[in-house]
């Protein structure tokens, strides 16, 4: 494994950890806030935990300085990520246990997979339809368990994975910004967008304090997790940065337990399903002959690695990680890979 993969699995699992403490911890804030309040205070709370990262870089761009497909990918992700997503997220969230929709949150993987087959070139193996069938089983068993609420709490939360599988491609794809920068507008405009529509719906009644600790939570779980998510993404490309991610709903699960909620036959075989269908994604594999095409783009990149040889103004004698615009010339080779930024491409089988 390279160490640009490495890095990408790393950093991956950390925004895992980070985003599965969101339902567990975030549940008793909705009992004074409104969804469209508390997704805006979340999205918020994202746009402030990574300003600092923003400014500290050397190469900033507003959305609109970006190539028109950035900037429409941008607004795509911002639409359907940071607006609609966790307001279906919430909604569910309100009316179904923080242990079954941490759970349900495994659809995001199936989500992402199936929208990168039929619609991003991504190659789905036979492990991969067999996983994404078991945790469709295990989501209804969850639904099932939870009777009526429990089907419209798994419906809202399949809505919200939806929109995160269309949102997850979209950023995956943006390389004209960096992933801090386009985490800040989305947290921004969604984060005003949902609060406004919150405050007209009815009163802000949450204190000082709950507030603070809601945009905290944000910060953490949502603004440095998808600062993370973004950045593997670019590494391993949208649907296997969403397979290690979806390790997160177990940690989601692991601290609703901690909070005193006490697990169902049917959330316990939900589970089974769940980690049986993500080994069997991790068991993929795919290598081809293919071609790049010579272009132009910024991104978080190593040296040395096969498709970054480009020269610099300055030596470089030891590995090193940086993010700056560069030229990728033609290149024709065969070698395992995944669907990141460099590999774009139809596949024969």
């Amino acid at each position: 494994m390279g160490n640009q993969k490495r890095f990408g699995i790393l950093t991956v699992f950390l925004a895992a950890i980070l985003f599965g403490a969101s339902a567990p911890v975030g549940k008793p804030f909705l009992s004074f806030l409104n969804d469209f309040q508390m997704a805006g205070l979340l999205y918020l709370g994202a746009a402030l935990g990574v300003i600092i990262v923003v400014l500290k870089e050397k190469s900033r761009k507003w959305p609109w300085q970006m190539p028109r497909k950035d900037t429409l990918r941008l607004s795509g992700a911002i639409f359907f990520g940071g607006i609609l997503g966790p307001l279906f997220l919430l909604a569910g969230l309100r009316i179904a246990a923080a242990a079954s929709v941490s759970l349900w949150l495994n659809m995001e993987m199936v989500a992402t997979v199936l929208i990168g087959y039929f619609f991003f070139d991504d190659h789905l193996s036979k492990n991969g339809w067999i996983a994404s069938l078991g945790t469709l089983i295990a989501a209804t068993l969850l639904a099932w368990g939870g009777g009526v609420a429990g089907f419209k709490a798994g419906g809202l939360i399949i809505l919200a994975c939806i929109c995160w599988g269309i949102d997850n491609h979209l950023t995956a794809l943006i390389d004209g910004i960096t992933p801090a920068q386009s985490t800040l507008w989305k947290g921004f405009v969604a984060g005003s967008v949902n609060l406004t529509l919150g405050l007209f719906i009815s009163p802000f009644i949450a204190n000082s304090l709950q507030t603070l600790s809601v945009l905290s939570l944000g910060a953490i779980s949502y603004g440095l997790s998808i600062l993370l998510y973004i950045t593997s993404a670019h590494h391993l490309g949208a649907t296997r940065s969403q397979l290690i991610f979806s390790s997160a709903p177990f940690f989601g699960l692991f601290l609703s337990l901690l909070f005193g909620e006490r697990l169902t036959l049917y959330q316990e075989i939900a589970a089974l399903l769940y980690l049986g269908s993500v080994f069997l994604l991790f068991k993929e594999s795919h290598t081809h002959a293919h071609v790049h095409q010579p272009f132009i783009h910024r991104h978080i990149h190593y040296h040395p690695d096969p498709h970054h040889n480009h020269e610099h103004p300055y030596p470089i004698s030891e590995p090193i990680r940086h993010s700056h615009e560069h030229e990728h010339g033609p290149l024709e080779h065969n070698h395992p890979h995944w669907p990141d930024l460099h590999h774009r491409h139809e596949h024969a089988n």
